[in-house]
């Protein structure tokens, strides 16, 4: 369902709901015809893609992938692309980013509570986990039994990006497109740049800074809705796939702008994966980044 909204500097909202999260399109001025034809088309994409890719649907490519296990099978263009990008993520990374961590969610639930798994119950999944052991070699796939992929670490970045691409075919104002805080801009707004608040890491829905973008894309990777703390420790949900344990000393929240919106959330990631070394580690990627402690 799409809800409209007329916002301050004659710009217009169409909000919806996809991949459990809140999204916006924001449009400069525009008849609300043609805003309402807009968000139904970003809305449409997000939902086409948390369908075809998400974990939990039984009639995803996933599912299908996972009721597959043990068989060579033969994936489609679109698939192959996320699965190249993911292997070259996790080469560049050295194991940081990895889509085959999700075992994990059987001992790490984040809902705020003190429930952190013993060590052990974590040492018995990282056998499950290495992207290297998938047999991939475009367009054929084969994940092996004790093994599963999940695409939710870069999948609502590239909802974005190709809901961007659809729009900026046919959008004849500036516009903005978020998804649950990842966020592209196509170009500014007649009177400036849009105006972006980042939140900080220990209020929810209370501003740390504004920043002013004209264009490109912002990520923000962090802790500040789903952790355990235990103990005088907080333990962030952004897990190191080589330990199956969050990296200590972790920021609290890093934004990255890029040209993509993939490019920012692989790199918000892997900063805070970094710990200690986030900000160097963004300084050398000669990224424009925000480093919360």
């Amino acid at each position: 369902m799409l809800e409209l909204r007329e916002l301050p500097g004659d710009v217009l909202g169409v909000r919806f709901s996809a991949m459990a999260s809140p999204c916006e399109l924001l449009l400069g001025r525009v008849e609300s015809d043609l805003a309402l034809q807009l968000g139904s088309l970003a809305a449409a994409e997000a939902q086409r893609i948390e369908q075809k890719f998400s974990r939990y649907r039984a009639d995803s490519v996933l599912g299908w992938i996972h009721r597959r296990r043990g068989s060579a099978l033969q994936v489609d263009e679109e698939t192959a692309l996320l699965l190249d990008f993911a292997q070259q993520c996790f080469e560049l990374s050295d194991g940081l980013f990895d889509i085959t961590s999700g075992p994990l969610r059987r001992v790490w639930q984040f809902d705020g509570s003190d429930r952190v798994p013993a060590p052990q119950a974590v040492a018995q999944l990282l056998p499950c986990i290495g992207f290297q052991k998938l047999s991939w070699k475009s367009p054929w796939l084969c994940v092996p039994p004790d093994m599963e992929i999940d695409f939710g670490g870069i999948g609502k970045e590239y909802a974005v990006d190709r809901a961007y691409d659809l729009l900026l075919a046919r959008c004849p104002v500036p516009f903005l497109i978020n998804f649950g805080g990842d966020l592209r801009v196509s170009r500014p707004l007649p009177h400036g740049p849009w105006k972006v608040a980042i939140e900080r890491p220990d209020s929810a829905r209370k501003a740390a800074m504004m920043l002013e973008v004209e264009y490109g894309a912002l990520a923000t990777s962090g802790d500040s809705h789903r952790f355990l703390f235990k103990d005088g420790i907080r333990y962030g949900h952004i897990l190191d796939p080589r330990t199956g344990w969050p990296v200590p000393d972790a920021p609290r929240s890093v934004t990255v702008a890029a040209s993509s919106c993939t490019e920012a959330g692989l790199l918000s990631t892997l900063a805070v994966l970094k710990g200690k070394g986030a900000a160097d580690f963004l300084q050398q990627q000669q990224v424009r980044s925000w480093v919360l402690r």
